[in-house]
């Protein structure tokens, strides 16, 4: 569905993307994730032909976003961080204008806005001027432009920004049921939106794309994991002695547990070991009864702190992607600046 093949942007010195390449495929939702200043928002504007590249090709359905700009574009709805509004419309004034730049047959129109409006629940304000709305509303307002003309991509830029808890959860609704008609690339710095939501996820960092794959796939791959045991017993060194040297533990730690007669020992595991039945077979076979055990869940916000460290991160990747991305100097001195309430 997208290609992004060495894509590379340039200002002056200073490279925004350097040599990034990956591949969408058609029909599932992918998170774009980076801390600030990492290139996702110069590399979305750039998918989307907003602004140019320097080097390497986008190719959309099919269609070199540079040698066929109108056809790659018609291919994508694109919902910028801060929305491309016109204050001094009505709603519906607004997504008439966007319906017609578009190129939405004329017959098509009135039923393809009632479609979008009732899709990001906008009924009520239709007839309002934009300048009027919360920021909530014409977050929605700029979703609903990105859905006219119903492409095959939609592309959105911190989708749920200003929006309040309901709000939220009805644009996550939404973006779920665009998957499978449509492809859907979204960034998020809401890090539970983006592994509730999306099937895939690209991280990245400095200019490098850093990890990629799914949310099970990152947290398989990327972290090590953590077991939390309760042993019968009140000789901690001689549960440590036992698990430490087992295959894929990096480090024990034994304490009393508040229960007299327990110990609570909380094992470190290497990248991608289970050692669980390790663990248990040990125990059994030294007469230590286990009361409890349980894994540790690894968070996407534990994986994307890991990967984007400085002083650890290597790139990383999964099945269908590799290489790059970083942000235009704009970008890196901080957030933009959201519209006025």
């Amino acid at each position: 569905m997208i290609e992004v093949r060495d894509l590379v942007k340039q200002y002056g010195d200073h490279v925004a993307v350097d040599h990034l390449s990956f591949t969408v495929e058609k029909g599932q939702i992918y998170g774009f994730l980076g801390p600030n200043g990492a290139g996702k928002s110069t590399t979305m504007n750039i998918m989307t032909g907003y602004i140019g590249l320097t080097e390497g090709e986008v190719i959309v359905n099919g269609h070199n976003i540079l040698e066929e700009p109108e056809a790659a574009k018609r291919c994508i709805g694109y919902l910028p961080e801060i929305p491309p509004l016109y204050t001094d419309m009505t709603v519906t004034e607004y997504l008439r204008f966007a319906a017609q730049l578009k190129g939405v047959p004329k017959a098509e129109r009135a039923g393809q806005i009632d479609r979008v409006v009732e899709l990001t629940h906008l009924e009520d304000v239709t007839r309002r001027l934009i300048r009027n709305l919360s920021k909530g509303y014409r977050q929605r307002v700029g979703l609903a432009q990105a859905l006219l003309g119903f492409p095959e991509v939609i592309i959105l830029d911190e989708p749920t920004v200003g929006l309040d808890p309901k709000q939220i959860i009805e644009i996550r609704d939404l973006i779920r049921s665009l998957s499978g008609d449509h492809t859907v690339i979204l960034s998020s710095h809401i890090l539970s939106e983006v592994q509730e939501v999306c099937d895939q996820v690209l991280i990245i960092n400095h200019g490098k794309l850093i990890a990629s794959g799914t949310p099970a796939e990152l947290e398989q791959q990327l972290s090590g994991s953590s077991l939390s045991l309760t042993v019968k017993g009140e000789d901690a060194e001689a549960v440590r002695a036992l698990l430490s040297p087992l295959s894929g533990v990096t480090a024990v730690t034994v304490k009393p547990s508040a229960n007299a007669g327990e110990l609570d020992v909380e094992l470190s595991c290497a990248q991608g070991s289970d050692v669980r039945e390790a663990v248990s077979s040990a125990c059994i076979a030294a007469g230590v009864p286990i009361l409890m055990m349980k894994s540790a869940d690894v968070s996407l916000e534990q994986i994307f702190l890991e990967v984007t460290d400085d002083d650890a991160a290597q790139p990383v990747e999964a099945d269908f992607a590799g290489a790059d991305g970083t942000d235009a100097p704009a970008e890196d001195a901080g957030e933009k600046e959201e519209p006025e309430q």
